[in-house]
């Protein structure tokens, strides 16, 4: 099981991406920067610091669909 995500990102954020069923990283790596930008909560920042993170372990986002 993939580590939860951080809590950088904010509360609104973090609820808004579980509603989507993105609760860890292996989930996060599965969607696209445009999957997630079109989240109500998810920003530019948020995405910034996710992509950071993911890298940091290795994973990325996924290409674009």
């Amino acid at each position: 099981m993939s580590e939860e995500l951080t809590s950088r990102i904010g509360r609104v954020a973090l609820r808004e991406l579980a509603l989507q069923g993105i609760v860890d990283y292996a989930s996060l790596a599965e969607r696209t920067e445009r999957e997630l930008l079109a989240i109500h909560g998810v920003g530019p920042k948020a995405v910034r610091i996710l992509r950071e993170d993911l890298a940091e372990r290795g994973q990325s986002f996924a290409g674009p669909r």
